[in-house]
Formats: C-alpha cells, structure tokens, sequence
C-alpha cells in the first residue's frame, strides 16, 4: 500500500511563492508517477502538475511557466515550487501517485489510486 503525506502549504501573498512538498512510502517511489491537483470551494478538482517515472513534466495551461515540478528518488519526494502566485491559486492541494506510463491518464483524477491529504494554499491579494 503506498500512502503519501502532503505539506509545505500556507498564507502568501500575490507575486510569492511557497513550495509544497509530497513524501510516498510503502512501495518503491521510483515505480510511480505522480501529479498534483488542487480544489477550491466549490470547484472541481483540476490538475496542476505531473512528472513521469522518468522525469517527464506535464502542466496546466493556468500554472506553466509558474509552477515546477519536480521528483528526488532518494527522498521519496516530489515537490511543486510555486513562483508568482495569484488568488485564483487558492486552494487544497493534494499529490496523487500512479504506476501507469501512459501519459493520458496523468490529467485524470480518477486514475490516481493514492492520495495525500492535502495542503492549503491561500493566495491574497
């Protein structure tokens, strides 16, 4: 069983940043891919970010070029380094982790089996 504990959430102003950071255990990192996503109130969850097991980064059109990230297989770790953050971030963010390879399946919720808990990010203004 693999379960995933995010952290690194906070209070930040516009133009920040802050880095969140998600750490699997329980079945060998390196196997998985892993994606974030986020949910504001009232909203759907919507994908943000995802790297493959080799490395391979994927974005939302609303964070790239803002948003990084990125994997240590040593530690276990894949982290989102936030940069120039604005209020529509605001949100529950959550890492999710997957064995699949096919690229398609990183932008659906529902083909991450594990979940974080989720961090809070408050953006204001």
């Amino acid at each position: 069983q693999v379960q995933l504990v995010d952290s690194g959430g906070g209070l930040v102003q516009a133009g920040g940043s802050l880095r969140l950071a998600c750490v699997q255990s329980g079945r060998p990192f390196s196997d998985y891919s892993l994606g974030w996503f986020r949910q504001a109130p009232g909203k759907e969850r919507e994908f943000v970010a995802a790297i493959s097991r080799t490395g391979r980064t994927f974005y939302s059109d609303a964070v790239k070029g803002r948003f990084t990230i990125s994997r240590d297989n040593a530690m276990s770790t894949v982290y989102l380094q936030m940069s120039s953050l604005k209020p529509e971030d605001t949100a529950v963010y959550s890492c999710g982790a997957q064995i699949s390879g096919y690229s398609g399946d990183y932008y659906r919720a529902n083909k991450y089996p594990y979940w974080g808990q989720g961090t809070q990010v408050t953006v204001f203004s």
